[in-house]
C-alpha cells in the first residue's frame, strides 16, 4: 500500500479541503487573500500530500471545530460547496451574461438621457429560477444519496 501522502485525491476530498480552508476563514485563521491562494492550490492538488501541506499551519478540523448542539442550524438547502463543479461554472457564467446585460442597458439609457425598459429583467429572471431549481435539485439529490 501506498503510503497516504502519494495516494491521489478526488474532488470530494479537494472540496472537502476548501470547506475545512472556508471555515479557518470563518475563524480567523485565514486572511482572504491567504485564503485564496490556498483554495487555488487545493484544486491543482493531485495527492494528498498536496493537501495536506495546505493545512500545516492550521489545527485539524475536529480540534478547531466546537461540538455541534441541538440549537444550532442546519446548512442552507444550497450551499455552494455542494454543487458540482460543472454547475458552478453555469453560475459564473450566468452572473457574467447578467453584468453584461446590466452595462449594455446602463450604457443605452445613459445615452438617450433617460432610463429605458429594464429590458435585462428577461435574461436576469427566468435562467436564474431555473438555474436555481436545478441547483436545488441537485442538491437534494446529493443529502438523499448520501443520508
Amino acid at each position: 500500500m501506498a503510503d497516504r501522502r502519494e495516494v491521489r485525491v478526488s474532488d470530494d476530498d479537494r472540496e472537502a479541503a476548501v470547506a475545512h480552508l472556508l471555515s479557518a476563514v470563518d475563524e480567523g485563521r485565514l486572511s482572504l487573500d491567504e485564503y485564496n491562494d490556498r483554495m487555488s492550490r487545493a484544486y491543482t492538488s493531485v495527492t494528498f500530500g498536496d493537501l495536506d501541506n495546505l493545512f500545516v499551519d492550521l489545527p485539524s478540523p475536529q480540534a478547531a471545530s466546537p461540538t455541534v448542539t441541538a440549537t444550532q442550524t442546519r446548512a442552507p438547502a444550497v450551499a455552494t460547496a455542494a454543487l458540482p463543479r460543472w454547475l458552478k461554472v453555469v453560475w459564473i457564467a450566468w452572473v457574467a451574461k447578467v453584468a453584461l446585460n446590466l452595462v449594455i442597458w446602463v450604457l443605452l439609457s445613459v445615452t438617450e438621457g433617460e432610463l429605458l425598459y429594464f429590458w435585462p429583467m428577461w435574461v436576469i429572471i427566468p435562467p436564474g429560477l431555473a438555474l436555481l431549481a436545478v441547483s436545488y435539485a441537485v442538491t437534494a439529490s446529493r443529502q438523499s444519496v448520501r443520508s
